[in-house]
């Protein structure tokens, strides 16, 4: 199966080796809707099932892939199940980001003798593809991190999914792997969360912004963004910063009722086409006035792109030391104000479009006021 391709590189400082992402798993309400709109809005392609007609009584989950990019898709049969229980709390949101390691067990180990808090000891499951061992520990909110040792498995998933394909002809958009997940966090918890991931994953510190550098005449938050030594795992933590009205991180804590995914970056190599098909299959995206692009020839200097087709699709710029950066940002993808998509296509630069932040916060609030929740 298709996975995130590993570079034993620069790992040294990592707790445990980590490969890449190997899955994000969301709870939804009605995970067989959730997987059209995936498939027909987002191109991706369902390869796996498991729910009652495999055997799996309480719960049913899509499994749908493009690229390096697998998503899962969860829903529960009864009203008193875990999964109901979190959709009540949250709506629909990311419950786990998986973790392709080679040796699930040593990596969970040497993660709770670090201090995280278990949640699932190792365990081993097999069937006549092989056998893939996973462990999960706990992190902010009540997200998870599910270690998944896969080396010995030839399957569409894990054991207990079936193959499965999708029913209609789906059309790719060109999306290639996750870039990064960002994370929402209580007020005064951004560090402690930030200290977690270098104790215990021994992830760096890759950049500090303060509320300098993010932020309006009205709203601005705080973010530090970790990485593992091989930079394939990414993870911003955002914690809102005083300003005159309430910030995006506020607004999404108050709805999502406590800390969670905020986001999840997927890269393209051709952004003017992806989002272009996004926008004709219905994908709402922020929207930033067109005095925002008369800067981006200063600002920026000489890209390939033409600036008409970035100012046509509101796609914004940004540079650093190493490249440009070209990146857009949907609506919240379900009615709750929560969880959305930043698409990312990177020309050599490794920043997160710092030049960007006060024109997206600002497009930011413009639907918060919509809402009446600025």
């Amino acid at each position: 199966m298709d996975t995130l391709t590993s570079n034993k590189t620069n790992t040294q400082q990592d707790t445990f080796p980590i490969n890449g992402t190997d899955h994000i798993e969301f709870y939804v309400g009605n995970a067989k809707q959730a997987a059209h709109y995936y498939q027909t809005a987002f191109g991706f392609e369902l390869v796996a099932y498991r729910g009652p007609e495999t055997g799996t009584r309480d719960t049913a989950s899509y499994v749908l892939q493009q690229g390096k990019i697998r998503f899962v898709l969860t829903s529960a049969m009864h009203p008193d199940h875990e999964v109901s229980r979190h959709i009540l709390q949250h709506g629909d949101g990311v419950k786990v980001l998986a973790l392709w390691v080679d040796d699930a067990t040593e990596a969970f180990n040497k993660a709770v003798e670090r201090g995280a808090k278990p949640c699932k000891a190792p365990v081993t499951m097999e069937d006549s593809y092989g056998q893939v061992t996973v462990a999960s520990i706990h992190t902010y909110g009540e997200t998870l991190h599910t270690f998944v040792e896969r080396s010995q498995y030839d399957g569409p998933f894990l054991p207990g999914f079936q193959a499965r394909k999708s029913l209609m002809k789906t059309q790719p958009i060109g999306l290639k792997y996750v870039d990064h997940c960002v994370g929402n966090v209580e007020l005064g918890r951004m560090n402690e969360w930030v200290k977690f991931y270098q104790d215990v994953m021994g992830f760096k510190l890759l950049v500090t912004f303060d509320d300098k550098d993010i932020s309006t005449d009205y709203t601005a938050l705080m973010s530090k963004v970790v990485s593992n030594g091989n930079g394939y795992i990414k993870f911003p933590i955002n914690e809102p910063a005083a300003g005159k009205k309430k910030s995006q991180i506020e607004e999404y804590l108050d709805y999502y009722h406590g800390a969670g995914v905020q986001h999840i970056a997927v890269a393209t190599d051709d952004i003017i086409f992806t989002v272009d098909e996004l926008r004709r299959r219905g994908v709402e995206f922020l929207y930033v006035p067109e005095t925002y692009y008369d800067s981006v020839p200063e600002r920026v200097g000489e890209i390939k792109e033409e600036l008409d087709e970035l100012k046509r699709l509101n796609i914004l710029v940004d540079r650093d030391e190493e490249g440009y950066l070209l990146q857009i940002f949907t609506k919240p993808v379900q009615d709750r104000p929560t969880v959305f998509y930043e698409i990312i296509q990177r020309e050599g630069a490794r920043s997160f479009g710092k030049g960007n932040f006060k024109a997206l916060f600002e497009a930011i609030e413009r639907e918060q006021e919509l809402r009446g929740t600025l």
